[in-house]
Parts: structure tokens; sequence; C-alpha cells
């Protein structure tokens, strides 16, 4: 697990946590889901037996779900994170159009399915 900016290190601290040290908790929470999914996913991709490689990936996913808990909770927390992640994607989708790359998908694009794809 991270332990980049953990004040509390395996110890319950003698006071409660700060709102800023809450938020800073909930960072390094992210971060260990994150590692931890590397990890299953990792292991998953580096062995052919079935049933441990269909365990690994559902417990990696799980992992994603937990960062996405997370994340809200921070977003909660903070009230600003939304606008600093979407400040983030905008960049992104800027440096994807200069480079060609693939238009991100939007609610408003089309749906490609089955039937759409029919002559």
């Amino acid at each position: 697990m991270p332990q980049f900016s953990n004040p509390f290190v395996g110890n319950v601290p003698d006071r409660k946590m700060t709102l800023e040290e809450l938020v800073r908790a909930m960072r390094l929470n992210v971060a260990a889901e994150e590692d931890a999914t590397s990890l299953y996913m990792a292991h998953a991709e580096a062995t052919d037996h079935p049933l441990a490689k269909k365990v690994l990936i559902d417990i990696a996913n799980e992992e994603r779900v937990h960062v996405g808990e997370f994340n809200r909770l921070i977003q909660l927390l903070t009230g600003d994170e939304d606008k600093w992640l979407a400040d983030g994607a905008a960049e992104v989708d800027d440096m994807a159009r200069e480079v060609g790359a693939p238009a991100p998908a939007t609610d408003d694009a089309p749906k490609t399915t089955v039937g759409s794809l029919k002559e």
C-alpha cells in the first residue's frame, strides 16, 4: 500500500482528523485501490487458470467501484473536485484533437448498435 502523505501509518491518531486530513486520507485510499487493481489485473494476466483469472478480474473490478466511491466522497467533502477533474478531461480532449485521436464519446453522440451496423 502506498505510504506517501499518510500521517497515521498503522496507528489511529489520538484525535479526529481535520477535513483537510480526511480528504488527504481519501486520496490515499484511492491510490491504494488503484494499486490493488493493478496488482490483481497483473496476476490475472499472468495466469491461464480460468477460475483464478475470473476471481482476480472480479476483485479488480470491485476495487474500481471503491475508487468511484472514494472519488464521490472527495467531491462531497471538497465541493470542487468535479471542476478539477473536468478541467483535466478537457485538456486531454484538446490534446486528442491535436493529434487526430477519435473524438470522446458524449451522451449526445449517436449510439452504435449491432442493428445500426447492418446495411
